[in-house]
This record gives structure tokens, sequence and C-alpha cells, in this order.
């Protein structure tokens, strides 16, 4: 479970984010694994939703706006210097500024929302990171539901 205090997914300090861009440089050696990723832009607010299968390791963008991040099944995140262990179904408040790794300890779904006035993914892409370019939904699978409301 989260420590009782980690309600909020703080900004990655300059050290943190460089180990993590160590391990995708790593990471990104061995095989790869398609991960679908589910885009929701509906009244204002843009979702986007991944399952990281278990035993796989991803790190995340450097994301650039504070979102909601929703994490449901077992990972390790590693923040700052700590492994946290994050398992079961939590929301937790995600500050600008951060970047981090994920190991799947079992199928781990991971949900990303904001507020936004964009109309495309691409655009809602581009706000929350300036790395879109690297982003899985950008070459991989996707499914996108973007409603007039």
């Amino acid at each position: 479970m989260l420590p009782a205090l980690l309600k909020t997914l703080p900004p990655s300090p300059p050290a943190a984010i460089a180990k993590v861009r160590e391990l995708e440089a790593v990471v990104s050696q061995a095989p790869q694994v398609g991960i679908k990723t589910f885009h929701v832009l509906h009244a204002g607010v843009y979702s986007r939703t991944i399952c990281i299968p278990k035993g796989v390791v991803l790190t995340s963008a450097l994301i650039k706006i504070p979102t909601t991040l929703t994490v449901c099944g077992k990972a390790s995140v590693f923040i700052g210097d700590e492994e946290v262990l994050i398992e079961g179904y939590q929301v937790l408040a995600a500050s600008a500024g951060r970047k981090q790794a994920y190991i799947a300890h079992e199928d781990t779904y991971v949900t990303m929302a904001f507020c936004t006035d964009a109309r495309t993914v691409e655009a809602c892409e581009e706000q929350f990171t300036d790395e879109a370019a690297m982003l899985m939904s950008r070459f991989g699978d996707n499914e996108i539901n973007i409603t007039e409301d």
C-alpha cells in the first residue's frame, strides 16, 4: 500500500530524472512490448489509459503539467530515490515536472487525466509533455473516443 503521507506524486528532482533517463536507455535496448493507449477527450477532460503487463518495466515521459493519476494493479514506482509499491486502486494528485519508472508486478492500469481546451489527442499530448514524439501512442495501437461535449 501507499505510505500514509503519499497522496501526491511530487516533481522529480534533476538527479532522479537523470536516473530514469539512464534506465530508459537500457530498457530501450530490450525487446519492446506493444502497449495500447486508450484516449478519451470529453467535457474538457483528457484521459489516457495504458495497461502495463506483469513483468514489464516502463518509463514515463517528462510530464510538464499537473494531472490526476489513477493506478489499479500492483507496481513499483520510482519517486525520486525511493521505490514505492502501489497496489490496489489509488488516485493520486500528480505534480508537474515528474518522470518515473514503473515495474509491474501484475497487470497494472494507469490513467492520467487533466483539464484541457485541446480538441485532438495530439494537441493534448503536446500540452502534457515536450517528449510527445517518443510516446508509444505516436507509433503504437490506440483507441480514441472524442466527444462533442
